[in-house]
């Protein structure tokens, strides 16, 4: 389990996390979310002891992640795959760190398989492509089989097949009781891999809750209607004052008034419904009008000529 309590750190005027505190509980899947320069990379650089606080504690199964020693036992961390010796095969760099940490060879062999790399164990780290370079941060993360794991954008280059591949592993080691955090950009994946959210903007938590409630939290006027009579169902909702698209089998999409709103209308035009069902937002929706008012770099949308 990891537990940060207030933690805030600065770079120089540039206030990065701000008295920011949230558990990764056991057993779970936390998916750690927040824009561009939110602060995230900071918050997991401190977990293990890379950026030391201004303020705050965090502790990894109840004690700084200095403490141990051998860490790689207690907590496994991906968070910049590429800080491997470009000149060291996979094998030697897996080896190099086992042995600062008293684990065996055997286990290097384990975590190579796992991750697909066996065959090319014996290859120099500077040759692999971004994806292969991933598999080896992801096996430096498991070398020590610890109960506690943390990667930042473990799917950064890797194909479908190593989407998945990492998604189910992700999950089954929660499954097994360990705790997970997660970080990643890609929304659509986190909503299938995480259990529960953690999102930060600008330093500060913005939410701390499941999945479903996050999403279920947006604010959202889109309502899927079908009705006997469409088209009089269009004019009532337009008149409304709703936006409204055509949507396949006969149903109509409407935007801008809520549901109980629409029910009444049809009631009192005596309309009969067949559908009326509120649309849930994906959680890239939820995610970016949560955090709408926290984004550090905004591009500018070129217009049309």
């Amino acid at each position: 389990m990891i537990a940060i309590r207030g933690l805030t750190k600065r770079y120089g005027d540039a206030l990065a996390v701000d008295d920011l505190s949230f558990d990764v509980p056991p057993g779970l899947v936390t998916g750690f979310l927040g824009p561009n320069g939110a602060g995230k990379s900071t918050t997991m650089r401190a977990i293990v002891g890379l950026d030391r606080p201004a303020a705050g504690t965090v502790t990894v199964n109840g004690r700084p992640y200095g403490a141990y020693r051998a860490p790689l036992r207690e907590i496994g961390a991906l968070l910049e795959a590429r800080s491997v010796h470009p000149g060291r095969s996979a094998y030697q760099h897996l080896h190099f760190l086992a042995r600062s940490n008293g684990i065996g060879r055997r286990r290097v062999s384990e975590v190579l398989d796992l991750v697909g790399l066996t065959d090319v164990a014996g290859r120099r780290a500077g040759s692999f492509s971004l994806g292969m370079g991933q598999r080896l941060g992801i096996a430096a993360a498991l070398l020590g089989n610890p109960q506690t794991m943390i990667f930042d954008e473990p799917v950064n280059g890797l194909d479908p097949e190593g989407i998945i591949w990492t998604r189910t592993l992700l999950r089954s080691f929660a499954a097994e009781g360990r705790a997970v955090l997660v970080s990643s950009h890609l929304m659509a994946e986190m909503a299938l891999t995480a259990d529960r959210l953690v999102v930060i903007g600008q330093g500060r938590l913005l939410a701390d809750t499941t999945v479903a409630e996050f999403t279920r939290g947006a604010a959202t006027d889109r309502v899927l209607v079908r009705a006997a009579d469409g088209p009089r169902l269009r004019t009532l909702l337009v008149g409304a004052g709703a936006a409204v698209t055509d949507h396949p089998h006969g149903a109509l999409l409407s935007e801008g008034l809520p549901a109980a709103r629409i029910g009444a209308l049809a009631h009192r035009a005596d309309v009969v419904l067949h559908e009326l069902t509120p649309q849930i937002p994906s959680l890239e929706e939820a995610f970016m009008e949560r955090t709408a008012g926290t984004v550090q770099f905004r591009a500018r949308v070129q217009e049309e000529r």
